[in-house]
């Protein structure tokens, strides 16, 4: 007994030789990164499985609770997870973006964020990401499973050393009125940002993933101008991962321009097709006898013409909202028809109502949910000053985000009725929310950067409706991605 106590003091005295060993060196290490840190402007970032901390320079590392303050964001050593809101209304934060100068530099390590020991599930309203039990002794396999949301809507645009995806030399698929650079911007930090939500982290898009997903697909957007914006926007993030340009091609040899308005885009090795079809009300835009003349008209109770090619696709993207104005609905004037009758004067949140209903109706006896899915995308905002478009209106100045949101108009009123008509629906359909995040980029616009310089003229009317590219509607790509990724 006195031999086995004996062992027992110097067992401890070693242990205690060793543990004051181990912290000697634990504070050499620290110091010395300390040191490190402080002598060198240039440090790769460092990642873990579970949470990365930038070792920069400008970083600003602090403990609260159970969170690492990195700069001016949160980054929680919890589970990552990934969000996609389902509301159009404008985000309740005002971060727009981070306020270090040049915006805030934060690293990713690898492209997916959902550990191992996660599973996502998701449905057409809301993606979730569930903690699994660990193996990782009693105590981890007795915790409860936590579900946790997060609202990608709430967030800010930090800078991004990663980004662009692509560029206008790198895809030749984007057409004169978006390609920004080519067209003589040279500040181009716009295309440096990326959309970061505040409480979770999302993969990144991977353009190899996507096209798996729609291998022997059609991925179809119908609507607008601005909505061909998001598809040529898709077009050039899909084309970076193919590894022969001369396999993706028009399937009627068309060139991209805003003059037509129909193309259907061949991805060979994955026999898909990303398709547009232009409409700009989703109904049938006419003529009408009124008086001795005939003049143009907008049933509001019929289809586009082109309706019957959207049928058979696997994924549908619609929107319409730019052309919901007083001007160009000639204000309601003898201009909305309903059958053979033409309405003298009808506000346009009426006849916008009539119309979504109209189509609303058409999803509901022409898809099936069960092989297609469908998604309807806000309003985007524009950003003119001094004047709307055809008067004078600018954006050429700003080369920066907004801090605050800006003033949606009514872009807001017609996002709301989007989601009155959608809770009616038989059909599923999904809200692509994209008003709140797109209304702090009035940098990003073509502005007098639409054309050549050799085409343009002193007094052109500046665009700051559309969207250079690569810019924002990649990140209306990249929550489309989010939502097929982690399907029902």
């Amino acid at each position: 007994m006195e031999r086995q106590w004996s062992f027992s003091v110097k067992s401890t005295r070693v242990l205690a030789l060793i543990i004051s060993i181990t912290t000697i060196s634990s504070a050499i290490v620290f110091f010395s990164v300390s040191l490190i840190r402080s002598n060198s402007s240039l440090y790769p970032t460092t990642t873990d499985s579970n949470f990365q901390i930038d070792l920069s320079p400008t970083a600003s590392i602090s403990e609260t609770n159970n969170h690492l303050r990195i700069s001016n964001s949160l980054v929680s050593p919890q589970a990552s997870q990934i969000l996609v809101s389902t509301h159009f209304n404008p985000p309740d934060n005002n971060s727009g973006s981070a306020e270090i100068p040049g915006f805030e530099h934060k690293a990713r390590g690898g492209e997916s964020f959902v550990r191992e020991d996660q599973v996502v599930i998701a449905n057409l309203t809301s993606i979730k990401v569930i903690e699994l039990p660990s193996n990782n002794g009693d105590e981890e396999e007795k915790k409860k499973k936590r579900i946790e949301e997060c609202d990608v809507t709430k967030g800010k645009w930090v800078y991004d050393s990663e980004y662009p995806v692509y560029t206008n030399a790198s895809c030749p698929l984007i057409d004169e009125g978006f390609a920004c650079e080519s067209n003589g911007r040279l500040d181009l930090n716009y295309t440096k940002l990326r959309w970061e939500p505040q409480d979770c982290d999302a993969p990144r898009f991977n353009a190899t993933k996507m096209l798996e997903m729609i291998r022997g697909k059609r991925l179809v957007f119908v609507g607008d101008s601005i909505n061909r914006n998001q598809w040529e926007s898709m077009l050039c993030m899909l084309f970076q991962a193919v590894k022969d340009p001369k396999k993706v091609y028009e399937t009627h040899n068309r060139r991209i321009t805003k003059e037509k308005g129909n193309y259907s885009f061949r991805f060979a090795d994955y026999k898909c097709t990303v398709e547009f079809y232009v409409t700009h009300f989703l109904v049938r835009e006419g003529r009408a006898k009124i008086g001795k003349k005939r003049r143009e008209t907008l049933i509001i109770d019929a289809m586009d013409r082109t309706s019957s090619r959207w049928k058979g696709a696997n994924i549908l993207v619609f929107n319409t909202a730019h052309w919901w104005s007083h001007y160009k609905t000639k204000s309601g004037i003898n201009y909305y028809q309903e059958g053979n009758e033409i309405h003298p004067k009808l506000h346009v949140s009426t006849a916008f109502k009539k119309a979504l209903q109209t189509w609303s109706s058409w999803v509901d006896k022409n898809v099936d949910p069960k092989k297609t899915r469908v998604f309807f995308r806000s309003a985007a905002p524009s950003h003119f000053s001094g004047g709307e478009w055809n008067s004078g209106g600018h954006c050429r100045e700003a080369n920066k985000p907004l801090n605050q949101t800006f003033k949606l108009s009514d872009s807001a009123g017609k996002n709301t009725i989007v989601e009155e008509v959608l809770k009616q629906m038989k059909t599923p359909v999904t809200p692509l929310n994209v008003s709140g995040l797109s209304q702090y980029r009035i940098d990003a616009h073509p502005s007098i950067y639409g054309t050549k310089p050799e085409n343009r003229r002193s007094q052109a009317v500046q665009d700051c409706s559309h969207w250079c590219l690569p810019g924002v509607p990649d990140t209306w790509n990249h929550l489309l991605y989010l939502h097929l990724l982690h399907k029902r």
